[in-house]
């Protein structure tokens, strides 16, 4: 017959399993918050009036009215009507566009490092290390292969004009005589 060795248990103090307890959930707020610092920063984003249909990608071109403004509300861009690719604004404007829809207002914040962070562009009355705010209308947007595709009709079209050979022109064949001037 084989004998067990028994260790007796010691009993649990008063209060060890609430301190355990709150060890673990301090552990689970440390790690929590280490984690939420490596997230990356990202623009925020207030609808201001909801536009409609899809949001342009990295491979479009805009058409946005937009004031920048620092954070106390001193206006340092503006512009109507303005067409750029989205890759070639900053980051965090670039990110915030592909949250809007066409038609849309928008206001968003870009913090420092999505922005211009210690080095703003030269003469500029942007601080270094500024948070920017923007409003924004997103007008319109088309991918940049439509558009090149548009350039080189149009393009086409003006070479065509030029030799004479555009249908309709005056002095093209099928034209009919040009008008006489009296």
């Amino acid at each position: 017959m084989t004998e067990i060795t028994r260790v007796p248990l010691q009993p649990i103090a008063k209060g060890a399993v609430t301190k355990l307890w709150l060890g673990v959930a301090a552990v689970a707020l440390a790690a929590g918050g280490v984690a939420y610092a490596a997230l990356p920063p990202t623009p925020s984003v207030k609808t201001l009036t909801a536009g409609t249909g899809d949001s342009p990608t990295m491979e479009d071109v805009v058409l946005i009215n937009y004031k920048g403004m620092l954070m106390d509300g001193t206006v340092f861009d503006e512009n109507k009507s303005y067409p750029n690719p989205v890759a070639q604004f900053v980051p965090g404007f670039s990110k915030a566009l592909m949250k809007m829809q066409r038609g849309g207002k928008y206001e968003i914040v870009i913090p420092s490092e999505l922005a211009y962070g210690a080095t703003p562009p030269a003469g500029s009355p942007i601080p270094a290390d500024a948070d920017l705010k923007f409003e924004v209308e997103l007008l319109d947007y088309k991918s940049l292969a439509e558009i090149q595709q548009q350039q080189r009709i149009m393009q086409q079209l003006q070479q065509m004009q030029q030799q004479g050979a555009v249908p309709g022109a005056p002095g093209a064949p099928g034209a009919g005589p040009a008008p006489v001037q009296p």
